[in-house]
């Protein structure tokens, strides 16, 4: 259960293994508590989440425009072109 308040809030307490708590405690930075790391794993997943159905959500209106204009485009014409933008960014990146 979340609890609230004006502030801060708490996730709820999970159980975990011995195992897992040890794993965990032999990486954690010289200078990083233990809540720390569940703050920033959470965070981290929560990014990776967004990320995913973000992209997911892209691929589906790919598809969807494509089915409406019969315009699609062949994985090959795909990674010519960003390889075509990658070598561009490379170049630019060189000259400033």
């Amino acid at each position: 259960m979340i609890r609230s308040n004006t502030k801060n809030s708490l996730l709820p307490s999970v159980r975990v293994g011995a195992e897992l708590r040890q794993q965990v405690e032999k990486v954690l930075a010289d200078d990083e508590s233990l809540s720390g790391f569940i703050e920033a794993s959470v965070r981290s997943e929560i990014h990776e989440r967004l990320t995913r159905q973000a992209f997911l959500q892209r691929g589906l209106q790919s598809k969807a425009q494509a089915e409406e204009t019969g315009v699609y485009y062949s994985a090959d014409h795909v990674m010519d072109r960003l390889d075509d933008t990658l070598a561009n960014r490379k170049a630019k990146k060189e000259k400033g």
